[in-house]
């Protein structure tokens, strides 16, 4: 979902011909806020079934990056995007702002975090059932 609408929906969207800034900017609110809480319930689920499988450090610690990287999205860098769509769409012009740069830097490293994590849990899971597949066969 990171990789379909972060990096190929929001800007496409904005190359359709009748897509003006204030429309793709009503599109994109929309869009990033369902992402935002579809993340949030992945996340949770993600995090509750590692504590629950008790899963190594290894696991648990980028997990928990994602958490907070998630975090700061949703309390801090959403809200501030959404107020500056706002002002957008209204036809005022907000001062300049770095932050959807620092939303792109966050859904880079968003992404390399979960297949870095994903990476990670396939390995273990590889050395987990080779070792028990040898112990069978023993």
């Amino acid at each position: 979902m990171v990789l379909g609408i972060s990096f190929l929906e929001a800007p496409v969207k904005f190359t359709a011909p009748q897509v003006t800034l204030a429309i793709g900017l009503g599109i994109g609110r929309l869009v990033f806020g369902f992402l935002n809480k579809f993340e949030l319930v992945f996340c949770s689920v993600v995090l509750i079934g590692l504590f629950y499988n008790q899963a190594s450090f290894k696991i648990v610690f980028p997990a928990l990056l994602l958490a907070l990287v998630m975090a700061l999205q949703t309390l801090w860098l959403l809200p501030a995007l959404d107020a500056r769509a706002l002002q957008i769409i209204a036809g005022q012009v907000p001062t300049p702002s770095n932050l959807h740069h620092v939303y792109v830097g966050l859904e880079v490293f968003k992404l390399g975090m979960l297949l870095g994590t994903a990476s990670a849990v396939f390995r273990q899971r590889t050395v987990t059932d080779s070792y028990q597949t040898t112990a069978v066969h023993s």
